[in-house]
């Protein structure tokens, strides 16, 4: 395990309270020279050092953790992989360097990227002051940033469903008709499955002033539960919603209201699937996803989804992450508590077996596989169908719009999931060399190859070819 090294998070912590060096050490019971060598990562920080400034200066000493530098640190990376960027040649030696001393400026700068990229640099017209000063982000990308910082887990919410169950007669077996009777008792509003001619392209639809919640009849049985749950998450929690969000210091009111709705969601998830009921469930059946769908009535998603939110003190699930792409490749749904760095910004790497499982819809595949910083994981992976209405009156055949699901864990967890069993995992020959991405990716030999490394010099051989041409000596 590498040294903890906090050097720049200590000197913004010390500057914020505006002490010296010398001020500091002395709270810290350490020498200002051993204070200015953490500050400046030439030295690591002891355990008794991080439990004095736990006590004295009131911080979580799981904020100096690296696992955010990291996160940072491989963002930045896959941003300096643009052909943009090609000729300064940054060495990943200097990205950590910058994000160990100066993380806001790392922050910033893919706050920049990101408005390039969609273009969304707030300037001003002739004669008209910009709207403000900062720069639009992407809605999608703030709100998974603001669950990514909360660990995909919150425990308002929790205690919210826990405490639903225990005032509401609600039983697992009827859990569709007793949400449907909560709402009509306590909310008074009425429930109803509607046709999907009367629904052209919604699923859920709810009005205020008549209290009346339409649903499709394209939902499934557990897409329906959770419409109901979510419904009930803004009639009774709307208040709890808005604080949540509210501490995440999103910038637009679409952010606003996709994070309230993702909160919804996340209340929605805990009523069907309680959280000590379902962490038990999980571990009794190793992880066995598909028990869990038929136990609590929910879908392979919903029950990912779930198995990732697992992060209670004291009494925490395996840490997963999750993504959900399309064939295209494109990541609508992400998080990691395993540590693993998925891509942000363009394609991501192409034997991640979330993408092989749009080759076998619906079976579960698994991979084990190991990155280039010898960081190894454990996944399995399946593909969902989308929920779609009645094909158009011409008759014209519909495309089967399919989304892969992947979940994985750190390889030290892969005993306890039971999709590992029959698999020697200290077998080398079938772990699949990962990436990130294609240009952060320093594995020259990889045949899969859609773009040259960072850490390689293009080299095209007229005379030869190879698997790929951005293989080294393809």
């Amino acid at each position: 395990m590498k040294p903890l090294q906090i050097g720049g998070k200590l000197r913004r912590l010390r500057q914020e309270r505006r002490l010296s060096q010398a001020q500091m050490a002395a709270e810290l019971q350490i020498s200002p020279s051993y204070l200015n060598l953490i500050e400046s990562n030439r030295r690591p920080v002891t355990a008794r050092v991080l439990l004095q400034l736990a006590e004295k200066f009131k911080v979580e000493i799981g904020s100096f953790s690296s696992g955010d530098d990291d996160r940072l640190t491989a963002d930045l990376m896959e941003v300096l992989s643009d052909p943009a960027f090609e000729a300064h040649d940054v060495k990943v030696t200097d990205v950590r360097d910058l994000v160990a001393s100066l993380p806001s400026v790392g922050r910033a700068l893919l706050a920049l990227y990101r408005s390039h990229r969609t273009g969304t640099v707030n300037v001003a017209t002739p004669g008209q002051e910009p709207a403000d000063s900062g720069f639009a982000v992407l809605p999608s990308e703030e709100v998974s940033e603001f669950i990514q910082q909360h660990s995909n887990h919150f425990p308002e919410l929790e205690r919210a469903a826990d405490k639903l169950w225990q005032e509401n007669e609600i039983a697992l077996h009827t859990l569709q008709h007793d949400l449907i009777k909560l709402l009509s008792q306590r909310f008074a509003v009425q429930v109803e499955i509607v046709p999907a001619s009367r629904m052209p392209g919604l699923l859920r639809k709810y009005n205020p002033l008549t209290r009346r919640l339409e649903l499709s009849e394209m939902l499934p049985a557990p897409s329906r539960t959770f419409q109901l749950a979510h419904q009930i998450a803004f009639l009774a929690h709307r208040p709890a919603l808005e604080h949540l969000s509210a501490g995440g210091k999103l910038t637009s009111s679409a952010s606003d209201a996709l994070a309230r709705s993702a909160l919804a969601n996340y209340l929605a998830a805990a009523i069907m699937m309680p959280y000590g009921r379902f962490i038990e469930a999980a571990r009794s059946t190793r992880y066995d996803i598909e028990v869990l769908q038929s136990r609590f009535g929910v879908s392979f998603e919903q029950a990912c989804h779930r198995l990732a939110t697992l992060r209670r003190p004291g009494d925490e699930g395996i840490p997963f992450h999750l993504i959900r792409v399309d064939i295209a490749g494109n990541i609508s749904k992400r998080f990691s508590a395993s540590g693993i760095h998925m891509a942000r910004f363009g394609a991501a790497c192409p034997r991640w077996n979330v993408y092989d499982a749009f080759a076998t819809p619906g079976m579960t595949r698994v991979q084990l596989s190991r990155m280039p910083d010898g960081q190894a994981f454990f996944c399995v992976a399946r593909t969902i169908s989308s929920i779609r209405h009645n094909a158009a009156r011409s008759g014209l055949p519909q495309r089967v719009e399919r989304l892969a699901i992947g979940l994985g864990c750190a390889i030290h967890h892969a005993r306890d999931i039971v999709y590992s069993d029959g698999l020697d995992l200290d077998d080398p020959q079938i772990v699949t060399p990962i990436g990130v991405s294609c240009r952060t990716c320093p594995r020259t030999d990889c045949a899969d190859r859609a773009s040259p490394s960072l850490s390689q010099k293009l080299d095209i051989d007229e005379n030869s070819r190879g698997h790929s041409p951005y293989m080294a000596g393809g």
